[in-house]
Order: C-alpha cells, then structure tokens, then sequence
C-alpha cells in the first residue's frame, strides 16, 4: 500500500503546489491560465499523437473499452441527475449538472499523469482509445440535455437536433486533443515513422505535459472553492469518486478486458471531476457553484480514493 501512495501522491502534491503558487501570490492565476493553454493545445496534443502513433494495439478492439467505461458513465450520471431532482429538489437543468459533475472524469490533466505513473505504455495506450471518443461523447450529451432542460422549464420547444450537433462538431474539429489524436492514428496507419530529431522534441515536449497540467490545474482551483451547494456536492463527490469507478469496474471484469487496460480505465475514471463541469455550467449560466464545490471536493479527497483504487487493483 505504501508503495502505491508513493505512486499516487506526487499527482496530487503537484495540484497543491499550483495552489500554493497562487494562493501565496508568489504567481498570478493568469499565469496559470496561459500554462494550461500550453498543455491543452501543445503539450498534451503531442503526447497524444506520439502515443497513438508508436501503439501497438495486438489486434484489439476498442469498442469493448468504450462500452465498460461508456455504461459505469451513464449509470452514474443518471444516479448524479437523480439525486439533484428527486432527494434535492432542484430543477432539470442542475439535474444535468449533476450528471455531468458525477460522471466527468479529469482525465486528461489527472488521469493522463495517473495512467502513465502507475500502468505504463500500455496503460497509455488504452486511456488514448478512450480519450478518443470521450470527449466528443460527454460534451454531446451535456450540451444536448442541458439545452432540452433549459428549453423545457422555458416551455420552449427544443432547437433543431442537427444545428446542436453542427454547432458541436465544429468545435471539435478545431480542439487541439482530436487534432493530435487524429494526427497520431494517421501516422500509425500509414506505417511512417518520425526523423529522430523530430522525435525527440516530440517526446521532450510530451514529457512535461503530465506535471505542467497538474500544476496548472491546481493553480485553477484557486478560482473555484467550495461556495455553497455542500449537500448536493458531497453526494456528487461520492458518486465520481466511488460509483463511477466501482461500475466500470465491474463492467470490465464482464466483458473480460485485459489487467493493463482494466487497470488504466478504472484509475481514469476514479480521478476527480473535469473543469468541464464548469464550463457547461458557464456556457448555460447556471450550476456554477455545484460544479465548483465538486471539482473542489474530489480533488480535495482524491489523493485518498485513488490510492485506494489503485491498491485494489494492484496497480
């Protein structure tokens, strides 16, 4: 157990010394700001791609990963969204952000970093199948439901299906994460390799993506807090940080996945709740402090569930 939470705990001492490194005044959070653009638009990008582009995936297929990590995600968003209606009373819309709260794993600046510590390339390999779709996916959903939510406590009849996915898909087209993952599948079907020195800046470069994006996380967490909602984000805590991993989980052992990929997408998925929570709950203008205070509460508490993943997984 010892040797995991060696494993485990630099992760989450890297978020505090972001925190540290603000909340101390010794840096502005603007100037986190501009670190997580580099890690999002370069460093994690450049990672992707040199992952998928050097994988050796033995054949497998992906689509039994997606669906045991896509299954223990709509078992625990429908229990998040739940929970916010039913035992709290609130409205459909922060039902949707509890969803999302609940279900949102951070896995590109925690999980990538967590995967790549504990289980490896391989482990890397499977997380990048994921990422994949994942974001896609979970941004669809969110903003398609939420917008039916908002329309229907409007009584406004929902807009048109195809403007919502164009609207979507235009923004994906220009994320940074599907250009490099998109990069890197070209280059590993064409069979081509990189010149060693562009492999070398490449590999450099993806190299600090891990303790960049945790340093930046923890110096943007400055801004979200704990700011009400304490009820509701303790049970949407719980449900990200225990139902979520214990569904994928089982799910894996179901359908049979490999220890290595098992092990890389129940860590992902047991890591705290994702920024994006926050910014669906920007976009819409409501949810602010329940995505805040979860986003707090999960990052605050994950250095203690995911060490405890990891040891039931023998990671």
């Amino acid at each position: 157990m010892s040797a995991i939470i060696f494993d485990v705990l630099p992760i989450f001492i890297l978020i505090l010394i972001g925190w540290v490194i603000v909340r101390s005044g010794l840096m502005a959070s603007n100037v986190g700001e501009a670190l997580s653009e580099f890690v999002f638009k370069i460093a994690v990008p450049l990672l992707l791609f040199r992952t998928i582009a050097e994988a050796d995936f033995h054949g497998a297929s992906p689509f039994r990963l997606w669906i045991v990590y896509f299954s223990g995600v709509a078992i625990t968003w429908t229990a998040g969204h739940i929970a916010a209606t039913r035992l709290f009373g609130r409205d459909e819309r922060i039902g949707v952000l509890a969803g999302v709260s609940s279900a949102f794993a951070n896995n590109i600046f925690i999980g990538l970093p967590l995967v790549e510590r504990t289980v490896g390339d391989e482990g890397l390999v499977a997380l990048s199948i994921l990422l994949a779709v994942h974001l896609p996916v979970m941004m669809v959903a969110g903003t398609v439901l939420m917008e039916h939510a908002e329309r229907k406590i409007a009584g406004k009849s929902d807009r048109s299906m195809v403007l919502v996915l164009r609207q979507i898909a235009v923004n994906l087209v220009r994320n940074p994460l599907v250009i490099g993952l998109a990069a890197g599948m070209a280059m590993h079907l064409s069979g081509l390799t990189m010149p060693t020195t562009l492999a070398t800046v490449v590999g450099q470069i993806a190299g600090i993506a891990g303790p960049a994006a945790l340093i930046s996380l923890g110096m943007a967490l400055e801004r979200y807090g704990v700011s009400g909602n304490l009820g509701i984000a303790s049970v949407t805590s719980s449900l990200k940080l225990l139902l979520l991993p214990g569904c994928v989980w089982a799910a894996s052992r179901l359908l049979g996945l490999s220890p290595e990929w098992t092990a890389a997408i129940v860590l992902t998925s047991s890591v705290p709740t994702g920024v994006n929570a926050w910014l669906i709950a920007n976009r819409f203008g409501v949810g602010h402090s329940l995505a805040a205070s979860t986003i707090t509460v999960t990052t605050a508490l994950g250095a203690i569930t995911v060490s405890l993943w990891a040891y039931f997984l023998g990671a």
